[in-house]
């Protein structure tokens, strides 16, 4: 005789319409005291079977039993949309691109508790040819977390993402530095341009372009004091970011920079243009004391920064597509490196990093071992033609040895 299931064995029967064997399981009470029901589906018994006594299982170990209809997609979306609350609104958005553009369309449909480390494996040596090792480990990182809050919320038994390891993705654009030459002619393209100052001051200080678009004219001395002892070059206070928090990237990047002469009088032109335009906008214009802003007083975005680097890198024939402002902080250090003898801990100091050895890493293909201080340097390498005619009448004379 047919032994009879036992109460919370769960039950298995033949669904005529369907044509399919239904298993179903309860596994617990809702907060409203109403019976939660699992059902499973198949057209062989034995699996029906075999997937109700797991459940039977989970629920006689203690452990929840997980949802069947909730997929990859469902977490990821849910950890979104609730487990970024106190993230910046641009990391907020760059998340979301990364999901929705890689994660979604890939894994989305596939039931959560049925994701194994395998599929991940797969799609993620799928992403090599296409993102870098950094963005594939910002994918595996949203993945992981999303499985995480999910885990938390009884969604699924455990965490797969966890086993998985990040390949090594495409190599990406390496950084590159500007020569004399190219640097002294987007000097010169950038002359007139509302960029000129900007670009002066991060070529020959190798200040970060997040810190000159939070500097503010409060925090720039272009006088000095010489009555003092020691005297008091001008400089500007690298207090600042556009960062979320508003602060430097590190503690060590607050730095108070002395200017080269040919920044002092760069900014001097552009302070002045920006009174006349100040005065010319009346109530239009937003004082918001940035040294660098907008047609109308406000800050600037990166991408304002970077069309308008594109016109002047262009006109002094580099190839706009190739170069970025940041690369000017590249190139501060390697025209340093290449035109004088500072010390390393010097230039580490300058560029605002905590030790030397981020200096030796990221800038390493412009570093010799020797390297000095900044400011001086700066105004013996850029030699203000205006001051001395000398420089260009030397300056062809070499291309004319050659």
């Amino acid at each position: 005789m047919k032994r009879r299931r036992e109460r919370g064995e769960g039950s298995i029967y033949w669904d005529d319409n369907r044509k399919r064997w239904i298993g179903q399981v309860y596994v617990g009470y809702t907060p409203a005291g109403k019976r939660k029901k699992v059902k499973v589906t198949n057209k062989n018994k034995t699996k029906v079977k075999a997937e109700i006594r797991r459940l039977v299982r989970d629920l006689d170990d203690g452990v929840p039993v997980a949802p069947r209809g909730y997929t990859v997609g469902d977490a990821v979306e849910g950890w979104l949309r609730f487990g970024l609350p106190a993230t910046a609104k641009a990391t907020v958005e760059k998340h979301k691109s990364l999901a929705r553009t890689h994660i979604i369309p890939s894994l989305g449909h596939r039931p959560l508790h049925e994701l194994s480390a395998e599929e991940i494996d797969e799609w993620l040596f799928d992403k090599v040819d296409q993102l870098g090792t950094d963005a594939l480990k910002r994918l595996l990182s949203i993945l992981r977390r999303s499985i995480n809050r999910a885990q938390a919320r009884d969604k699924v038994r455990r965490n797969v993402a966890l086993l998985c390891e990040v390949p090594k993705g495409r190599p990406g654009r390496p950084s590159k530095a500007l020569s004399l030459q190219e640097a002294s002619a987007l000097l010169r393209a950038a002359e007139g341009k509302s960029l000129h100052a900007y670009i002066v001051v991060s070529l020959l200080t190798g200040a970060r372009t997040e810190e000159l678009r939070a500097l503010t004219w409060d925090h720039v001395d272009l006088d000095g004091d010489a009555n003092v002892e020691p005297p008091i070059p001008p400089s500007i206070q690298v207090w600042r970011s556009v960062r979320e928090d508003r602060d430097t990237k590190t503690l060590k990047s607050r730095r108070t920079l002395q200017l080269p002469q040919r920044c002092v009088d760069a900014l001097r032109d552009h302070k002045a243009r920006q009174d006349e335009r100040r005065k010319k906008l009346g109530d239009r214009w937003q004082d918001n004391g940035l040294v660098f802003a907008s047609r109308v007083g406000t800050e600037l975005y990166a991408g304002n920064v970077r069309r308008a680097f594109r016109i002047v890198a262009k006109k002094a024939g580099l190839d706009p597509e190739s170069w970025t402002p940041r690369e000017l902080r590249h190139s501060f250090v390697s025209l340093l490196s290449n035109q004088a003898n500072v010390p390393i801990e010097d230039i580490a100091r300058l560029v605002g990093h905590g030790h030397t050895k981020v200096t030796e890493t990221v800038y390493r293909l412009e570093l010799r071992p020797m390297l000095t201080r900044g400011a001086e340097v700066m105004d013996q390498i850029f030699v203000d033609p205006q001051l001395d005619p000398q420089v260009d009448a030397d300056a062809e004379n070499t291309d004319e040895d050659r």
